[in-house]
């Protein structure tokens, strides 16, 4: 697990304190941006007939949303990084109240594309990342913790907006519901409001604490200096300038290329399932409120799912392989969506809920949690940017996708079918890769600590050859001679320095 990010040495995050106010302000934010997109497809059938469009193209609007909520991650990630995540989320919550409001008076599907699909989509991206990105300045050791209770909220509001939004429909029509929608989502300002940036007060060491400190890291030796030296050699110019806004980087980063590569496979199937579970329902001649009441027990399961993950994950037998649990919870989500067209009827589809709720609040626990394990609280900002905006486009294509299926078959089963082998395939893939990496990276742990008994053996030479005080030309191309062979060694390291051995 990579080392804690701290502002001075000796000073870890918290775990605690303000930290748990900040979880509730991203149980908030997570919960709008994950939830707000699904419950919105109760609104699909009568929208669909109003406009008198397919199956194909309603479901563009939360295809939309949700990709303008990934492909926004790198802006968000440079605003985070520059303004923090408070301001970063209040705009947000803003720009979707604006959205949802200015979607009331569309009178074509492209006004809805482009209000709740573009603008809110925008604003679900500053609502987001930020609220991921901050959990790590909080914590460490309780992190699986904080993030699987942050993770719940969208769960939480899935199944407080489900049924809502059905509510609003019947009493004020879908665009009396955008309406009041608007102004509810502007609750994330107030999430925003409790991010307060994390205070550490820096630590004064003694002089001689300072140069014990230094000795133990290595810094004091001629070794370290020329080494040092190169490496901020080797950061400097155009690269060095763009890393400060994002980190590029980590596309050196095998396991991050990993997680990467499995997430993007799984994503064109992962989405679908839930926006149609509601229209497959109705399909099937289940009535409308028992349809939204498959989205609050899914929702309602999914929320008890998230902590207990969370929980379970914080286990010092998962822990050490979280990745290997990750992979297991993706592979649960597929067989589910295989089996799912074997329910005919409401009690199927209750029973298909239930265990479509516990694989994916499993998967939804872990997925920001295993990033971070693999990359660092440190660089989590950058790699949640590159990760969203990549991702955006199965996030995108998926649901269309699986709306073409329908359209073609006249049936959800081949959509589900569909879906399944996707998130299976990606679920075994991520299993098999994480194996290979787990080798990889125990392998790189052992050539580093012998490459550092070398280093430190070589540095003890020179210093003993130097207190001797032999003649200074002798001493001086021996001297030489070992430093050339030190910055050797360090070319060698650095072509694993991208994939540190602690970052698992």
């Amino acid at each position: 697990m990579p080392p804690a990010t701290t502002m001075d040495r000796g000073c870890p995050p918290p775990d605690g304190g303000w930290g748990w106010a900040v979880v509730f302000g991203s149980f908030i934010s997570i919960g709008f941006s994950y939830a707000f997109p699904k419950a919105l497809t109760i609104y699909f059938k009568e929208i669909q007939e109003y406009f008198s469009i397919s199956y194909s193209e309603i479901a563009w609007v939360s295809s939309i949303m949700l990709a303008t909520m990934y492909a926004g991650g790198p802006v968000s990630s440079i605003l985070v990084n520059r303004y923090g995540s408070r301001p970063v989320v209040i705009a947000g919550g803003i720009m979707c109240g604006i959205a949802m409001v200015a979607a009331s008076f569309g009178s074509t599907i492209m006004h809805l594309y482009l209000c709740i699909g573009v603008i809110g989509g925008f604003g679900l991206a500053f609502n987001l990342q930020p609220a991921l990105t901050i959990i790590g300045k909080y914590f460490l050791v309780r992190r699986p913790i904080a993030n699987g209770l942050a993770m719940a909220g969208s769960p939480v509001f899935l199944s407080t907006l489900a049924p809502l939004n059905q509510f609003l429909f019947d009493s004020f029509g879908w665009r009396g519901a955008f309406l009041i929608l608007g102004a509810i989502i502007l609750n994330c300002c107030v999430a925003g409001a409790l991010m307060r940036p994390i205070q550490v007060k820096p630590q004064v060491k003694r002089a001689e604490d300072c140069d014990k400190s230094d000795a133990e890291d290595g810094s004091s030796t001629p070794a370290a200096g020329l080494l040092s030296g190169q490496e901020q050699q080797r950061k400097s110019g155009c690269c060095g300038r763009i890393n400060t806004f994002i980190d590029l980087s980590l596309f050196k980063h095998r396991g991050f290329i990993i997680y990467l590569v499995g997430n993007v496979v799984m994503f064109f199937g992962f989405f679908a399932p839930v926006v149609f579970l509601a229209p497959y329902a109705k399909h099937l001649g289940v009535d409308e409120y028992s349809a939204a009441l498959l989205l609050s027990i899914f929702a309602i399961i999914d929320m008890v799912a998230r902590p207990g993950t969370g929980l379970f994950a914080n286990t010092k037998y998962i822990r050490p392989r979280i990745q290997y649990f990750f992979s297991f919870s993706v592979a649960c989500n597929g067989i589910c969506h295989i089996l799912c067209p074997q329910a005919t009827g409401f009690v199927g589809l209750v029973i298909y809920a239930i265990f479509f709720g516990v694989a994916f609040g499993m998967v939804s626990a872990l997925l920001f949690e295993v990033l971070m394990d693999l990359v660092g609280a440190h660089r989590f900002s950058s790699a949640v940017g590159l990760v969203t905006i990549i991702e955006c486009g199965p996030v995108l294509l998926g649901p269309p996708i699986s709306g073409a299926l329908v359209d073609v078959f006249k049936d959800y089963k081949y959509m589900y079918y569909a879906c399944g082998v996707m998130v299976l395939v990606s679920g075994i893939f991520l299993f098999i890769m994480n194996f290979y990496n787990y080798r990889m990276l125990d392998r790189e742990e052992k050539r580093k600590e012998e490459q550092e008994v070398a280093v430190n053996m070589s540095a003890k030479e020179m210093c003993s050859t130097v207190e001797k005080g032999n003649p200074r030309e002798e001493n001086g191309n021996e001297l030489e001679g070992k430093l050339e062979e030190l910055s050797f060694m360090e070319k060698d390291e650095s072509h694993t320095d991208d994939m540190p051995a602690e970052d698992t």
